[in-house]
């Protein structure tokens, strides 16, 4: 029988433990001061639709739930202010790009502008047939404009002075959920509907419809513009998808680490805005599973994660880096601040990298800023540089200026005053085409048809202009024969035209006595 030994098992670590890396405990520095209720506590509760955070300091956010929006204070993360003036639930919610304004939409289809710092009803912009769950401000300077989605499957581009709808962007077949401005063009924002479909949207081509059309394959419950302006993300279903508008709508990663519904994106950063570290910028995405994910999209990996005890709906990061706030299905702000009163170098140590958001730091120039692209315009070319020259500005005539706002009889009067034959005759040559010369010779009063008539009475009998002039002088004269039979100035043009008519006939006869008397010599000439 073999001799047998007793063997110790090998030991196995008991300790879970991963050394956290320098950015999860950048995010982990968000600490949660305490959960706020928007509402005193009810049977029913009042999900949190959508954050806002007002893009200049001292950065208070808005919160849209139930019928009613609250404004925070980004100092205190206290309650500021509540507005209550809806008249159904409140759906979306956009700060203006000097902070002074809150736009927000709610389940009637009207979206309402109020006063952020009074609270004053400033404007109600009507016209979606349906609810109104995407409102979004352009981000730069346009401060009189801006874009709505509905249930309605409706993109609105409106007029906020006016209380009008400038555009109505069709192209949705089903509700349309969100939407965001591009960083970089004021006339440019994105839209995700239900119908799976991602819009682009350009209000200077409006008449075209969207600039491009993207397939997410799932209901889009969240799309963002990237700050570069050249790539968006958006969510639906489990997944979050980055696109390359630039490129022309190429898919670049798919994100399925949700296991329910991604309800939300915003951006973040992290890092200096100059020096060695350059800024950073993370996609934030929330979920019904109530995790928040942190996405690297220049590497495309999760560098960090955070689970909730609730369902989440919607979040926001404040434009200085300090809060993070995520809006819950059950009424709760989880509010994440982080501690801005730590030694930088400290912080550097335990980081590794800087991070100020305090003090003021001097922008690099960079592809997506307008400075960028006006860098170096005194400096004069030297030596073997190629310059390239700017094409001259076409300036165009007062009547061309008219054609294209669709001003017939203006054109017509002011080519006309200008008494060159050969314009007069091109501008007549595209009413014809557009069909609208004769409805403009109809709309003429007694001054402007005397001009007509001295015009056609002295250019009719012109070789070059007779084929269009004759036929038109017929028919002036049968459009307008009581106003010419009334007036004396008019009769005198209708008998110098028929003088000069005549004497053009008896011109055309001696020519064809002539044509006939040399004829015969010509063939007899050309026999010999």
């Amino acid at each position: 029988m073999a001799e047998t030994f007793p063997v110790k098992p090998k030991l196995r670590s008991t300790s879970n433990k991963t050394t956290p890396t320098p950015e999860s405990k950048y995010w982990k520095s968000f600490k949660i001061p305490k959960d706020i209720e928007t509402l005193p506590s009810k049977s029913l509760t009042y999900p949190i639709t959508s954050i806002s955070f007002s893009p200049v300091s001292p950065h208070d956010f808005a919160a849209t739930h139930s019928a009613s929006v609250t404004i925070f204070s980004g100092k205190t993360l206290e309650s500021k202010s509540k507005i209550s003036d809806f008249s159904d639930a409140a759906a979306a919610a956009s700060y203006r790009c000097d902070g002074k304004l809150l736009a927000a939409g709610d389940l009637t289809g009207t979206i309402h502008v109020f006063d952020a710092k009074s609270r004053s009803h400033l404007r109600r912009l009507k016209g979606h047939s349906a609810a109104a769950r995407a409102v979004r401000y352009p981000r730069a300077a346009d401060k009189f404009h801006l874009f709505s989605g509905g249930d309605d499957s409706v993109v609105k581009y409106w007029d906020v002075t006016t209380e009008k709808c400038l555009f109505n962007l069709l192209g949705h077949k089903d509700y349309v959920r969100c939407c965001d401005a591009s960083p970089v063009s004021d006339e440019m924002f994105v839209s995700g509907s239900y119908d799976h479909k991602v819009r682009v949207w350009d209000v200077r081509v409006s008449n075209a419809g969207s600039v491009m059309e993207l397939n997410h394959e799932k209901p889009v419950e969240s799309v963002i513009y990237l700050p570069s302006g050249g790539l968006i993300a958006t969510s639906g279903g489990n997944f979050v998808k980055i696109w390359d508008v630039i490129g022309g709508g190429k898919l670049l990663y798919s994100m399925e680490s949700h296991n329910k519904t991604v309800t939300g994106l915003c951006m973040g950063k992290i890092g200096k805005e100059s020096g060695d570290e350059a800024e950073q910028y993370r996609i934030l995405s929330v979920s019904l599973d109530g995790y928040m994910k942190v996405f690297d999209y220049a590497k495309f990996k999760i560098t960090h994660s955070m689970r909730f005890p609730t369902p989440l709906l919607s979040i926001g990061f404040s434009p200085d880096c300090s809060t993070r706030v995520i809006g819950a299905s059950k009424g709760t702000l989880y509010i994440g601040r982080r501690k801005v009163n730590i030694e930088s170098e400290d912080l550097v140590d335990r980081l590794g990298f800087r991070v100020n958001v305090d003090e003021p730091q001097t922008r690099v120039l960079r592809p997506s800023y307008f400075r960028y692209f006006y860098r170096g315009q005194n400096q004069k070319p030297s030596e073997g540089d190629y310059l390239v020259n700017r094409p001259k500005k076409v300036k165009l005539a007062e009547y061309d200026k008219l054609l294209k706002k669709f001003r017939h009889k203006e054109a017509l009067v002011a080519a006309l005053n200008k008494k060159n034959p050969e314009k007069v005759v091109a501008v007549m040559e595209e009413l014809i085409a557009r069909k609208k010369l004769m409805k403009c010779v109809s709309n003429l009063d007694i001054n402007e048809l005397g001009l007509l008539m001295g015009f056609l009475q002295k250019y009719s009998t012109m070789p070059r202009c007779g084929r269009l002039l004759i036929p038109l002088v017929n028919k002036v004269v049968e459009l307008r024969a009581e106003d010419i039979r009334s007036c004396n100035e008019l009769r005198g043009h209708i008998r110098n035209l028929k003088r000069d008519v005549d004497e053009e006939i008896r011109i055309q006869q001696s020519l064809v006595e002539i044509q006939g008397i040399i004829s015969p010599m010509l063939r007899i000439a050309a026999r010999r």
